[in-house]
């Protein structure tokens, strides 16, 4: 997923590579033999972007595997949340969901990939000039979503999404699949309150939401962790000068009280349930993230316990 602010020439620097760094991930993923999830869309995006040539899109092109910082370790991490992300998402949509609202879509290809019930709708919510680079990719090979797909050029920094979104044809009577991956990270914490107080205004009950933080204040040697130097010195994405400063709040206790039923997840936890991914080190930059699974049960307010 990217974050909010691409630059003004689409997706090329900035924040903005930090949606084709994520889709080099997933392209490298893809052709694991033991993949976690497969994008075959992502290499395209990243073949499509000049600032990103040179860049692997498949496992051979990293000599080093997943001893690699950077395309081994934090692709891998990337791998992860993906198939985490997408297993919650299918099972919103077995449990009968037909809408799903991607905040902060970037090069996210899921209306494409997923298995979507008959019926399903999948909105993407970026600013412009993704949505377009997205669009001339996607158009150069032809392809068609596996549900209607309808995209919302918005900043979610700003209180006017909702009202795009429903005069785009979103239903906020109809239970709601709400996905935030890597969106939070960039955004101040007043609005990732802000997102968050709408999502909940917005979702009918059985509504679900899975999302991303990072909990904790990193020291320095865990910001000097080779996973954000090589990111920085090899592709340009410094994530520490992305990464809002702001101190975090508590979303998953805001969204308790808002009548939603939480749980809250490491990495690792997934990496042990599926058998592969990344696992803890020494000053890791992947310790202190965290993946927010959540329903709207309006009638309950109390925190779900983890299997």
């Amino acid at each position: 997923m990217a974050a909010p602010v691409p630059d003004t020439a689409g997706v090329d620097g900035g924040v903005g590579l930090t949606a084709l760094m994520v889709a080099a991930a997933r392209a490298v993923e893809t052709g694991r033999p033991d993949a976690l999830a497969r994008d075959e869309y992502a290499g395209h995006f990243v073949r499509a972007a000049p600032a990103c040539a040179g860049w692997p899109i498949r496992p051979e092109e990293v000599p080093d595997g997943e001893a690699d910082p950077l395309w081994g370790r934090l692709g891998r991490y990337f791998g992860l949340r993906t198939r985490a992300f997408d297993d919650h998402l299918l099972e919103s949509a077995e449990a009968g969901i037909r809408q799903v609202i991607l905040l902060g879509a970037g090069l996210d290809s899921r209306a494409y990939r997923l298995p979507w019930p008959h019926g399903s709708a999948v909105f993407e919510i970026d600013q412009e000039p993704v949505l377009a680079f997205k669009q001339r990719t996607l158009d150069t090979l032809g392809t068609t979503p596996r549900a209607t797909r309808v995209t919302i050029a918005a900043d979610l920094r700003l209180d006017t999404w909702p009202d795009a979104l429903t005069t785009a044809g979103f239903d906020p009577a109809r239970p709601t699949a709400w996905v935030a991956e890597g969106l939070f990270l960039y955004l101040p914490s007043a609005a990732e309150r802000r997102v968050l107080a709408a999502v909940s205004a917005h979702s009918a009950a059985g509504s679900t939401l899975v999302y991303e933080v990072k909990r904790g204040v990193e020291t320095a040697a865990v910001r000097d962790s080779p996973v954000y130097t090589a990111a920085r010195d090899r592709i340009g994405v410094d994530l520490l000068g992305l990464f809002d400063p702001d101190p975090r709040p508590d979303s998953a206790a805001d969204l308790t009280r808002h009548g939603w039923q939480t749980r809250t997840r490491t990495p690792f936890d997934f990496s042990h349930r599926l058998g592969r991914g990344p696992r803890p080190e020494p000053h890791d930059a992947l310790a202190a993230n965290r993946w927010t699974f959540a329903v709207h049960r309006p009638e309950a307010t109390t925190v779900t316990p983890g299997p």
